[in-house]
């Protein structure tokens, strides 16, 4: 089965895809993303690579909803694409450990899937992320993103994109260029910046680490850098990640959200704007923040530490991981 369905109360969508359920477990000593003589799904030589994912949860040849909705509820075909994106073959290379120059290529596939993927009319939403380490539950460990293309804006996105859209009609100014600006002027959240892209730790930020990288430039999605954009993108992406691992000297769990604006819908250029959202599940190095009852329940997040002494600590980091690459 493979659906969405409706949810009433929240009038968003959920996916639900039990065919995921059979996914197979993998042998011991072998990897998908590896290439190998024995291995006919990637190819024997790259650098970065797009993997159709074997157990969509989104396909552009959906199945039939089951005959289940009555009354208020309501199904529609789980139609989109889930892709998967190789960071490199190197089964146990990750982002951080990169050279700047490889990042960039994957900068470019991101870019290259974004525009290829908002050709299909019916794709609303291209969401590029990564989820990083075992408990945020990955399962595959060598390192990857993935691509999801939605039929549908997903409900925080839509919830980003109304405020956005409110403050602009209210202001004529851009929501997130006030926030960057503000940023700037204390200082203080602010982790590094280089000159097309700033990394800092937002004055609401939910988790304790919690970084965001936003363009300088009004631009709302990685079609539209330039080619010193997508350098500098790679470069905030791989030492942002470093940062992390920095934090703790251990490789840092974390989800990686690309936040652009929607396709093939209502033209957002005059209030959106690109940002990239880290959601890193570690308060301390041996204590895992977790979403309890207030966050996933109600949506009321609690950070336990103040985001101008955790900066603090992602700035050292920063400077480690720098210093290190020297």
């Amino acid at each position: 089965m493979a659906e969405l369905r409706w949810h009433p109360l929240t009038k968003d969508w959920v996916m639900i895809a039990s065919h995921r359920q059979n996914r197979p477990q993998m042998p011991k000593d072998w990897c998908p993303f590896c290439p190998g003589e024995d291995n006919d799904k990637v190819p024997k030589r790259f650098d970065v690579y797009k993997y159709d994912n074997d157990f969509p949860a989104l396909s552009q040849i959906p199945p039939v909803p089951d005959d289940v909705a009555r009354g208020i509820y309501k199904t529609a075909e789980a139609y989109g694409k889930c892709e998967v994106i190789l960071y490199s073959p190197e089964h146990t290379v990750t982002l951080p450990e990169l050279p700047t120059e490889h990042v960039r290529k994957l900068v470019d596939l991101w870019t290259e899937r974004f525009t290829e993927l908002k050709k299909d009319e019916k794709i609303k939403y291209i969401f590029i992320f990564e989820n990083r380490g075992e408990v945020v539950g990955v399962t595959m460990p060598h390192p990857h993103g993935q691509i999801y293309g939605y039929s549908f804006i997903p409900k925080k996105l839509q919830l980003e994109l109304d405020s956005c859209k409110e403050h602009f009609e209210q202001t004529n100014r851009c929501l997130i260029c006030d926030m960057l600006e503000e940023e700037k002027k204390f200082e203080k959240r602010v982790i590094f910046e280089n000159e097309d892209f700033i990394v800092f730790l937002p004055f609401f930020s939910e988790y304790p680490y919690g970084m965001y990288i936003a363009s300088k430039s009004h631009k709302q999605n990685l079609a539209q850098f330039t080619e010193r954009e997508r350098d500098n993108l790679a470069r905030a992406v791989r030492e942002t990640a470093g940062t992390l691992d920095a934090l703790f000297g251990y490789t840092f769990p974390y989800m990686m959200c690309m936040h652009q604006s929607p396709v093939n819908c209502e033209d957002t250029s005059d209030y959106y704007h690109f940002h990239i959202e880290f959601f890193p599940p570690m308060r301390s190095r041996d204590k895992q923040k977790f979403n309890a009852s207030s966050e996933t329940g109600a949506w009321a997040h609690c950070n336990p530490t103040a985001p101008e002494t955790t900066s603090e600590e992602l700035r050292a980091a920063h400077k480690r991981f720098t210093e290190g690459d020297k």
